[in-house]
Parts: structure tokens; C-alpha cells; sequence
């Protein structure tokens, strides 16, 4: 292991760590999106060993958002890769260590995939620019699937590099196998991403078709046979739960939650449009300018350089990496509504193609080694200052982003929606739990106070307490008559800690 590898390797560790305060610290391991809540539902019934439970009675009063209820049965919309990982950490009570075990591993394959492209210098500014990061250190925190998509991504390129990314590569089988796999999972868990991610690594590969010896063709056909058969159990999984292979739960509980143009797509009258895309597009990208790497607009200032230094060396791999962020950015134009809470999550997956040109280009800049096997050149003169000037004008941005931009990022996402895990603490006392088996029903103010508590229910309705969102006097009370072996309260959230034999006037 060269020093390089061993400083990557402790920008890892320290990932892990950091990453673990932040889910602590600022999100409180419990879910704020609806993404989140639906995520853990299906993590909690895949531990139990199923895919869909009997619906509940009066199955709007037990609301779950992205959860959906068709033909008898209550299943989440997402598909099976992430449910399953997080399913993980469910059975092994470590729910909210698994995102930042796969954000040190996703840092680690950004710096292999620096190395191998650029070399151990670009690798390793890569992995510090990702660990610095607000726009990792916000999504590895939370509950959602994208820390699994980096490490899907990255590996997937990695793999597809180490295989076909030299002209006299050797015969191995493994990097075959481990990019068709991550591709494949990849389309599991975010398909859309999957298609943006692969898309300039198939235009290598058809070029390999025409090119390459039948050797190295019947290995691109492998991944992407690979792939096709990984991702088809998309569909055995839709059939599953809907009894149709070619039926979307996405449109269970939005009909008009899918991709494309026109009527029928989107929430307006004439459905998404390209016009809708530019803005939406636009929005997202102007969100990242701040949270890619805390700097504000600066945080792209060193990207046409990193550009410019793969043009000047002919790197087409640096090109294949370089392409993947743009390709998610035009594949995402094609969905309805964007996303900016936590950033532009949804190009989330390609993080490692900006953090690793805008290590090129700092590389470049500062006349540093940008490819593998150059070695560090030595200046005379005014040019000794070059590197210094580069490397001063670095450490201000960083070091501002976790004094001021990223502790302040943060600290706005804390108690998000007004969900804390304090609103769970009152049916976490000895006394309430003597009270269980119980049904509660909530008078929220709004829906997140419901949502909040739904931390505490299991999927099939044997958890201690089990949570109403209350409708109305006649759909509580029937509820009542099917749930005779549970004593049954009223709660109202702005009074916690009391328990309500009958509903307040």
C-alpha cells in the first residue's frame, strides 16, 4: 500500500466518522422526506421477510407516504436495491450507520478511480474535495438511497476502466463482473440513474463492438448482459407486488408520477415540457453552486480547467468520467419535478465526475501530477510560486466552507419540517409503554407531526403503539371495534406527554 492509498484510506475512516455526526447530530437517524419514511417502511418489512403485508382497514388512516395499497395489499413504490441494503441495518440495529459505511466506501472509489485515471495526486485531492463536501455530507446523512448510488456508480466505472481502459488489457473476468453487477444494481435501486450513468460508457462500448478484437467485445457484451439480467428483476418484483411485470407502483400513488413530455406527465394541465425542464434544470444547478463544495459560485471555478487539462492530454477515460455528471443533468430533464432540499440530489450519483475534474484542474493549475506515473516536476524562478498560489487559494475555500458555509447548511436542515426525535420520546417513557398494546390517534396540525411517529410503527401493525391520522369521529371509532385487544388514546402533538381517553371538544 503506497503512502497515497494510506492517506485515501484515512480520509475513509474520517469520512465514516464525520458523516455518522452529521445523521446524529443534524438529522437524528430518524426520517424527514416522505422518500425517507417510505425507504424505512420497506426496509422493515423486507427484515421481516416480505415484500407486501395485508393492507389495513381503512387503509387512509394509516397513512404512509409513497406506500400504496392495491389489490388487498401494502407495499412501497421504490424499487428493491436500496429497501434491501437498508434492510441490513434494520435487522442488525444499525439503521443509521449503514449511509455513512457507504460514504467512506464511496470516497475510497473516488480516489482508486482518481488513481487510475489521473493518478494518486488528483485521486487524493478528489477525496478530500468529496469528504469536504456540503452536498455529500447532507446526503449521506439522511435516509435516502443516495450514498448507495455513489458507491453503485463509482464501482461501476471503475470497473469498466480497469477492464477496458488500456490497450493491452489483460483477460481478466473480474472488472467484467463487478461492472455489470453495479450497473445492474444501480438500475435496482435508481433506474433513471442507472440509464445517465451507463449511457457514456455504452458509447465506448459500441465503439469496442466495432473496434476491438472479438475478445474484448464478448466482455462488453458480458456487462451489459449482465446489467439487462440484474435489472430485470425490476420487473419480477413489480409482478410480485401489483401482479403486473409492466405495471410502475410509481403510478399508484401518482398516475402522473413518470418520465417523459406531454399530457399525462407532471402536475400541470399540459404535462412536463421541455420549457418546464429548463427551469427545473436551471433551479437545480443554481442550488449546487453552493452545496458542491460550500464555496458558493466558486464551487465550479476549477472545472474548465480540469476540462481543459483532459483535452490537452488526450485522457479519454477523464472524458468517460467527465461525461457522467452532464449525462444525469439531460436524463433528469426528462422527469417533472426536481429537487433541492437537500440539493441537486438526483445528479447525486455522479459527485465523483466534479470532484474528480475539479481535481484535475486544481492539479493543472498548481502544476501538479495529472496522470499516472508522472512525477512531480520542479520549478525555478516565479514559477516555484505557482503550486503555492494555487494551494493558498484551496485552503481558504475549504477551510471557509467548514467554518462558516457547511455548519450553517447544516444546522438549517436540523429539526427539518419540525420533525426531531424529541417527538417520539413521549411514547418512549416507562409509562406510556405500560400502556401498550395500544392504538393512538393523532389530531395533528399538520401531516410531519403524524409522519414523525411513524418511526415507532412496524409494517404489519404489531408494534406497541400504532398510530391513527385522524379523519374523523366516525373512521376513528369504527377503528376502535377492529383493534379490540388495544387500549385506545387520543393525542394531540402540541400537548405531548398526555394521553386521551376521549378527544378533546
Amino acid at each position: 500500500m503506497s503512502r497515497a492509498d494510506r492517506i485515501a484510506l484515512a480520509l475513509s475512516l474520517i469520512t465514516i466518522l464525520a458523516t455518522y455526526y452529521v445523521t446524529e447530530r443534524f438529522f437524528e437517524g430518524i426520517p424527514h422526506l416522505e422518500d425517507e419514511i417510505a425507504y424505512v417502511w420497506q426496509a422493515r418489512a423486507i427484515a421481516d421477510g416480505n415484500l407486501t403485508v395485508a393492507s389495513p382497514p381503512q387503509a387512509e388512516s394509516f397513512l404512509v407516504p409513497f406506500v400504496v395499497d392495491h389489490n388487498g395489499q401494502r407495499f412501497g413504490k421504490y424499487p428493491l436495491g436500496w429497501p434491501m441494503v437498508l434492510a441490513i441495518g434494520v435487522r442488525l440495529g444499525i439503521r443509521s450507520l449503514i449511509n455513512p459505511l457507504l460514504a467512506g466506501l464511496g470516497v475510497w472509489l473516488t480516489y482508486r478511480l482518481g488513481k487510475k485515471v489521473f493518478g494518486e495526486t488528483v485521486g487524493i485531492i478528489a477525496a478530500a474535495l468529496t469528504l469536504t463536501s456540503p452536498f455529500f455530507l447532507i446526503n449521506t446523512g439522511t435516509l435516502l438511497s443516495h450514498s448507495f448510488g455513489l458507491v453503485l456508480s463509482t464501482a461501476f466505472a471503475l470497473a469498466w476502466i480497469d477492464r477496458f481502459g488500456e490497450q493491452n488489457v489483460s483477460r481478466r473476468t473480474l472488472p467484467t463482473v463487478v461492472a455489470g453487477l453495479t450497473l445492474g444494481v444501480l438500475a435496482l435501486t435508481r433506474p433513471l440513474t442507472a440509464l445517465a450513468v451507463a449511457l457514456p460508457f455504452a458509447l465506448h462500448g459500441l465503439y469496442l463492438l466495432v473496434r476491438a478484437d472479438w475478445h474484448t467485445r464478448r466482455h462488453v457484451m458480458a456487462v451489459g448482459g449482465l446489467a439487462l439480467a440484474v435489472s430485470a428483476i425490476t420487473f419480477l418484483w413489480q409482478y410480485a407486488v401489483t401482479g403486473d411485470a409492466l405495471l410502475n407502483p410509481y403510478t399508484l400513488w401518482w398516475s402522473y408520477d413518470k418520465i417523459g413530455f406531454g399530457p399525462g406527465y407532471g402536475v400541470t394541465e399540459n404535462g412536463h415540457s421541455l420549457n418546464l425542464a429548463r427551469i427545473n434544470t436551471r433551479f437545480s444547478l443554481r442550488v449546487g453552486y453552493s452545496d458542491l463544495f460550500g464555496w458558493g459560485r466558486f464551487s465550479w471555478i476549477f472545472l474548465p480547467f480540469g476540462i481543459l487539462a483532459v483535452l490537452l492530454r488526450r485522457n479519454w477515460r477523464g472524458l468517460l468520467v467527465a461525461a457522467v455528471f452532464p449525462s444525469l443533468v439531460i436524463f433528469y430533464m426528462a422527469y417533472w419535478v426536481g429537487a433541492w432540499v437537500f440539493g441537486p440530489r438526483y445528479y447525486f450519483e455522479g459527485l465523483f465526475s466534479l470532484t474528480l475534474i475539479t481535481g484535475a484542474g486544481i492539479a493543472w493549475l498548481a502544476g501538479w501530477p495529472i496522470q499516472t506515473g508522472e512525477s512531480w516536476p520542479t520549478y525555478q524562478g516565479w514559477k516555484r510560486f505557482r503550486p503555492l498560489i494555487v494551494s493558498a487559494l484551496l485552503v481558504i475555500l475549504v477551510v471557509g466552507n467548514l467554518i462558516y458555509y457547511t455548519p450553517l447548511r447544516l444546522n438549517n436542515l436540523r429539526g427539518l419540517y419540525g420533525m426531531d426525535r424529541a417527538d417520539l420520546k413521549p411514547f418512549l417513557t416507562e409509562q406510556a409503554q405500560d400502556l401498550t398494546p395500544a392504538l393512538i390517534v393523532v389530531h395533528p396540525e399538520n401531516w410531519m407531526e403524524y409522519g414523525v411517529l411513524l418511526d415507532l410503527q412496524s409494517p404489519d401493525l404489531d408494534s406497541p403503539f400504532i398510530f391513527i391520522f385522524s379523519r374523523n369521529k366516525q373512521a376513528d371509532d369504527a377503528l376502535r371495534a377492529e383493534f379490540p385487544e388495544r387500549d385506545f388514546y387520543h393525542y394531540y402533538p402540541q400537548d405531548p406527554y398526555v394521553l386521551h381517553k376521549s378527544p378533546k371538544p
